[in-house]
């Protein structure tokens, strides 16, 4: 196997969102629309281009999308990323594709000089990249979310100091 991560191209979206549905058919906590979810951030000006990234062996096997989301609270809004959805067909997953689409991505989001990465994701799974319960900083879901499932990563250091609030997605999240 000898995976490429290269950015996803415009004729790429329908294999991927073929990706990402198939990806998620078998989850457990999923709504079986995270296909549309990337269909509409590509569509929302939360959209990074540079940051829909595609796995590819052959064919396409993964996508990883990072968007535009803002931290706020009364007194400051905040540029941050959300990490969502990251999807690998189930034939290639456990090999190791997912951590190179998230490895990948997060340095490709601090090149381009974003700070910090939110996710909702597994409480074991993210901390191997450096993500952390977003409450050690004081920054909640818009939404009812376990503690330890809601976490976020800072790409320069300190870049969280002082930073507190609920993290405001896209409207792509929530429209369907």
């Amino acid at each position: 196997m000898n995976i490429i991560i290269r950015q996803e191209r415009s004729k790429d979206n329908n294999i991927t969102e073929e990706v990402v549905q198939s990806a998620f058919a078998n989850m457990e906590f999923s709504d079986k629309n995270e296909h549309e979810l990337v269909a509409r951030i590509r569509k929302s000006d939360a959209f990074i281009p540079e940051l829909s990234l595609v796995a590819v062996d052959n064919e396409i096997v993964g996508h990883i999308l990072l968007s535009k989301i803002k931290i706020m609270n009364d007194n400051q809004i905040v540029q941050s990323l959300a990490l969502a959805p990251i999807s690998v067909l189930p034939a290639y997953q456990n090999k190791g594709i997912g951590r190179h689409l998230i490895l990948e991505a997060l340095k490709r989001a601090k090149e381009l000089e974003y700070e910090s990465v939110v996710v909702l994701g597994h409480p074991e799974y993210y901390p191997k990249f450096g993500f952390k319960k977003a409450s050690l900083w004081g920054i909640k879901a818009p939404f009812e979310v376990r503690e330890e499932v809601f976490m976020v990563l800072e790409l320069k250091e300190n870049a969280l100091n002082n930073v507190s609030g609920v993290v405001k997605y896209s409207n792509a999240f929530f429209d369907k």
